[in-house]
């Protein structure tokens, strides 16, 4: 969405200042294109730098992926992509272009998705527009039907891989039988598991600074804060929180929001930043917990530092690889000086 010119450069695998020294690549397997605008630039480039490469289209099916507002992306009201009633047009318009081969179509719904029936519903609209193109000439060599398969943020939440399997691939099934006669080729489905892998592949560590009441209330302020981890005050979302190190009785057997375990405490965990939105949970039953103490924040892989900022001048946190008992730091902590390191080598603008 919204690809910039030096991002499409890139992605045909030429460096954005065209010095043969800095390497070359073969392009990106395929550009999900999501506007007429998009696909010219695109091919303009393409047709400029004399490297070819291919296309699929994204379309909008209008289908309710019932998630967060902020989240959906399969609605018509939405920026994404385009509705199969222009779909038709723009593959008049645009099949057979010389640098640009347009021959796949994407759709995606949104994230998380809890039910397998709206990807149902959208791949029964994406195959009869399929339908609909191959009957006037056109050869569709690629479906992506996206991704926004759930994750378990609590135990048990997400469905098995194969309850969405169940549902989909006999939609799809005698797309992947079919072979076109000039090609040979098989139709390729392709799909995007996203969190369902990334989210429980990370934990967000964050030790707590200070331990608060006031009026009903208790605080544990953290390290940590929506500038570490944003979705619980973005998207309202769950995520679960418990000490690295607890007394056997406080040991939950799941992850839950009441984890049922004795001796908890209602608990607000928030972060240093400026801002009543600042928090990762709210209300959470938490064993006794003091300055000091380390906090896990589970689920955090997919979204959590890859959506991290430097708000309110907080340098980025370390990364650490953990593989086995072996752990490796693979991205450094940032310090104040890296901060401001740019403001500091600040050069003025030529020709100011």
């Amino acid at each position: 969405m919204g690809k910039s010119e030096s991002e499409i450069i890139a992605a045909l695998g030429r460096p954005e200042d065209d010095e043969p020294a800095a390497g070359f690549r073969e392009p990106i397997a395929l550009f999900n294109v999501e506007s007429e605008g998009e696909f010219q630039l695109i091919s303009t480039i393409a047709e400029n730098l004399r490297i070819k490469a291919r296309a699929a289209l994204r379309v909008n099916p209008d289908v309710d992926p019932v998630t967060h507002s902020y989240t959906t992306t399969g609605k018509a009201e939405t920026k994404f992509g385009v509705d199969i009633a222009r779909a038709r047009d723009f593959f008049k318009s645009y099949d057979g272009h010389p640098w640009l081969k347009l021959c796949g179509v994407h759709v995606h719904l949104g994230s998380p998705v809890s039910s397998p029936q709206p990807y149902v519903e959208a791949i029964g609209k994406v195959l009869s527009l399929i339908d609909a193109l191959e009957a006037v000439g056109h050869r569709i060599e690629v479906i992506n039907i996206g991704g926004g398969f759930g994750a378990d943020y609590t135990s048990g939440q997400a469905l098995p891989a194969q309850a969405y399997a169940d549902a989909i691939v006999p939609l799809l099934a005698d797309r992947l039988e079919r072979k076109w006669t000039a090609t040979g080729r098989r139709t390729q489905v392709v799909l995007e598991p996203g969190r369902t892998i990334a989210a429980n592949a990370g934990v967000l560590l964050t030790r707590v600074q200070y331990v608060k009441t006031s009026g009903s209330k208790k605080f544990l302020i953290c390290d940590a804060g929506m500038h570490t981890l944003v979705r619980p005050a973005l998207y309202q979302a769950f995520h679960f929180i418990w000490p690295t190190s607890v007394a056997p009785q406080h040991v939950p057997a799941e992850r839950t929001a009441k984890p049922g375990v004795p001796g908890l405490e209602a608990c607000d965990v928030v972060g240093p930043i400026c801002e009543t939105g600042d928090f990762l949970a709210r209300g959470r039953d938490l064993p006794p917990v003091a300055p000091g103490d380390l906090l896990c924040v589970f689920g955090a892989g997919a979204y959590g530092m890859s959506m991290a900022s430097r708000y309110n001048s907080h340098p980025l946190p370390a990364e650490v690889l953990i593989d086995g008992t072996r752990a490796k730091i693979v991205r450094a902590r940032e310090t104040y000086a890296d901060l401001v390191a740019h403001e500091l080598n600040a050069q003025d603008i030529a020709g100011s």
